[in-house]
């Protein structure tokens, strides 16, 4: 299996990724085809090379931490990739982000700089203050202060930089986990891991080739994005469309019309709004010959009416901040709704029970994975990193069940799962029945405990434009679950509400929403 060709072999994933394509001959092909401005493979590498050598001239050596506070754009491709030649390690944050959390972020990592969007620098600068080692701060964008631009900065730098002597093994970038339920911690990816998931997930499922155009509607520094928007393109030469704004479903249509990407990346929260939106035609999707969603289980419902409404498939994967990128998918032509599929070429996968057994065929078991890919551990926290690593497998936190054809069902994190009447209710699974109904645009399901130590699951939802969330329509919902789902699995509780609280990354927060059932 393609992969990591030896842990120790001189490898330096910039230079496999830009300037692999300029010494065989690419480097007028284009890299980047917008949205803010087209870059070629030479241009690309120019960038690069000249932040490389600013972080050089400024004092930045191998495994020092540059954290970067940028939109999808050419310069974090510039920034990320020019920080990994030279030997140090990029740590691509939210730049939309509270200041709490760059604090957090300064304080953790230890960065010596950071790279700051200038819509960015106040939340940022106020973060910083209050960390333990504020680093040094360059700013980006147009509005940025010239004495310590990054534009000033790369005009003044050399175009030459050879890429640091690094092995495959090295640690290339921390990824910041969402913190879906907690203080973000920090994985550590190595320089080998992006040829992994490169050769795995985008030769196998995406057969992705030269003259693909990507767009991904998740972000850079999430490491769902990473990989779609980045990894994945410049590993065969191919281009990307970087989007810095927030990608509402008018901004997405319009992308796909201008730049007619080839493959489309995106997680289930936008798939429902470009639903929603009552905008775009099968047109606007002409040109993309494969639709992946990720970050978030995928509703069976609105896989179904995607493909009725595009003319097009959804494949759904799940992949984790951990493992870097997508390890078990459907696959091209033959997924399935409700459905994650079977495991990635490259990966292993495990279900297993309380017992530490494999969980049998239909049996609700924790998720384990394996691959070459997988995290070299938490930065600073031995702890996790041992809870989270069994010899060489990765608990993932998620609950699965596999069926007799081998395929993998998602049923929620460990801790969204539900106990009612002693049997295991998957969220998912009452979410999807909500979804059902045309008057329901999103729910979410948690568990409440009552006096006497039950649960009770309570559903928040959030109603289709123009219905109200009267009593006639809360026992209109409840019987439609009852109609689709046994009893002890249908909502004692209805909260209409006007928003889900979600990650940066389009996951629900459900803990907050537990916290809410609490107050009440």
């Amino acid at each position: 299996m393609p992969g990591q060709a030896g842990a120790s072999e001189k490898f330096n994933a910039a230079d496999w990724l830009v300037d692999r394509h300029l010494r065989e001959g690419r480097g007028e092909r284009v890299a980047v085809a917008g949205v803010d401005r087209k870059l070629t493979y030479e241009e690309l590498a120019g960038g690069v090379n000249r932040f490389g050598s600013a972080l050089r001239d400024l004092g930045i050596e191998p495994g020092d931490r540059v954290l970067l506070v940028l939109p999808d754009s050419p310069e974090f491709l510039f920034c990320f990739l020019g920080t990994i030649k030279v030997g140090a390690v990029a740590v691509p944050v939210n730049p939309l982000a509270r200041p709490a959390d760059f604090s957090h972020y300064a304080s953790d990592s230890g960065a010596k700089l950071a790279v700051v969007h200038f819509e960015s620098t106040q939340k940022a600068a106020e973060g910083f203050r209050k960390s333990t080692n504020p680093p040094r701060v360059l700013s980006a964008g147009p509005e940025a202060k010239q004495e310590e631009a990054l534009e000033t900065l790369l005009t003044q730098s050399s175009a030459a930089c050879e890429p640091q002597l690094t092995r495959a093994d090295d640690i290339a970038f921390y990824l910041y986990t969402s913190g879906s339920g907690g203080t973000p911690k920090a994985a550590l990816h190595r320089h080998g891991h992006m040829r992994v998931t490169s050769q795995c997930f985008a030769k196998h499922v995406l057969a992705i080739r030269p003259e693909d155009v990507t767009f991904s509607v998740s972000k850079l520094f999430f490491a769902y994005g990473l990989g779609n928007g980045l990894t994945f393109p410049l590993s065969v030469g191919a281009a990307t469309v970087l989007l810095p704004a927030k990608p509402s479903p008018e901004i997405v249509f319009a992308t796909l019309r201008e730049h007619r990407p080839t493959l489309f990346f995106s997680v289930p929260t936008i798939y429902g709004l470009l639903l929603q939106s009552g905008g775009g035609t099968k047109e606007d999707f002409g040109s993309v010959r494969l639709a992946v969603s990720a970050g978030e289980a995928l509703p069976a419902e609105i896989f179904q009416r995607f493909r009725e409404k595009f003319d097009l498939e959804i494949v759904d994967g799940i992949g984790t901040t951990e493992m870097l990128h997508i390890f078990i998918s459907n696959r091209p032509g033959r997924a399935k709704a409700g459905c994650l599929g079977a495991v990635v070429p490259g990966y292993r996968a495990r279900v297993v029970g309380e017992d530490g057994e494999d969980s049998s065929e239909g049996e609700i078991g924790n998720l384990w994975v394996k691959g070459e890919s997988a995290f070299a551990g938490y930065w600073n926290q031995p702890a996790l990193t041992a809870s989270a690593k069994q010899d060489d497998w990765v608990v993932t936190g998620d609950k699965f069940y596999r069926d007799k054809d081998g395929d993998y069902y998602y049923c929620g994190r460990s801790d969204d799962m539900l106990k009612v009447s002693g049997l295991w209710v998957s969220p998912l699974e009452v979410e999807n029945a909500l979804l059902s109904h045309t008057a329901v645009n999103e729910a979410a399901v948690v568990g409440q405990k009552t006096f006497d130590g039950l649960t009770r699951i309570v559903s928040f939802v959030v109603l289709a434009q123009g219905v109200e969330g009267t009593q006639d329509m809360d026992s209109a919902l409840k019987e439609h679950v009852s109609n689709l789902l046994p009893r002890y699995k249908c909502p004692e509780s209805i909260e209409f509400v006007d928003g889900l609280p979600k990650t940066a990354t389009g996951k629900i927060q459900r803990y907050k929403l537990r916290e809410q059932c609490l107050t009440k």
